[in-house]
C-alpha cells in the first residue's frame, strides 16, 4: 500500500483495499479463516467502462469476497501492446477500489493469472464470455475446487472500441 498511497484522504482510505502481492498469502489465510467466499476476477481494466462495470458487478454477485486482479503495465505491454496501458497500474488501482462492489485489489506482473490464482484459491473465478468455460484459468480453479462463471459480454463495449472511436474523432 505505501507504494501507493499519497497523502490524499482518497487515496488513504481506497489503498485500504489494495493486497500487495507479497501480503496475498497472508490475507487469504485470514479470509479462509472467516470461513468467506472468495470470487476473483481478473484483468488490465484500462479505461474503465460500463462493459468492465457489469462483470466487476456480476462477479461481487459470485462469492462473500471480490478480488480483482490488475496486470501491472508491464504485463499489459507484453500482451497487448507497447503502447498500453492508457491508465498507468497505480489510477487503475484507485478507481477499481473505488468501487463499492469490490472488496479488495491486488495485481501481478504475468502475462495471465495463473500464479496469482494458485496463491488466491478462489471459490469461483469470473470470466467474460469472450473467454468461455474453456480458458486459461480453468484448470488452475477446478484443481483447487474453484469453478468458473461465465458473464455475457455487453456487445460494442469493450477498450479497445473506445480507443478506436478516439482514433476516428482526431483523425
Amino acid at each position: 500500500m505505501s507504494r501507493l498511497a499519497n497523502n490524499s484522504c482518497f487515496e488513504k482510505s481506497v489503498c485500504k483495499k489494495v493486497i500487495e502481492p507479497e501480503n496475498l498469502q497472508e490475507t487469504i489465510k485470514r479470509l479462509r479463516e472467516e470461513k468467506t467466499t472468495i470470487a476473483t476476477l481478473n484483468g488490465s481494466f484500462d479505461l474503465l467502462h460500463a462493459g468492465h462495470l457489469e462483470i466487476i458487478f456480476q462477479a461481487s454477485l459470485q462469492a462473500d469476497i471480490l478480488i480483482v486482479a490488475l496486470n501491472t503495465d508491464v504485463s499489459i505491454q507484453r500482451y497487448k501492446d507497447v503502447k498500453r496501458p492508457i491508465i498507468p497500474l497505480k489510477e487503475r488501482i484507485l478507481l477499481i477500489a473505488a468501487l463499492e462492489m469490490v472488496n479488495y485489489v491486488t495485481y501481478f506482473n504475468e502475462i495471465d493469472p495463473r500464479q496469482v490464482l494458485l496463491k488466491i484459491r478462489p471459490d469461483v473465478h469470473v470470466n467474460g464470455s469472450e473467454y468461455g468455460q474453456n480458458c486459461i484459468e480453468r484448470e488452475t480453479v477446478v484443481m483447487q475446487k474453484g469453478r468458473i462463471h461465465i458473464v455475457e459480454k455487453i456487445p460494442g463495449l469493450s477498450t479497445s472500441y473506445i480507443i478506436n472511436k478516439i482514433k476516428k474523432i482526431c483523425d
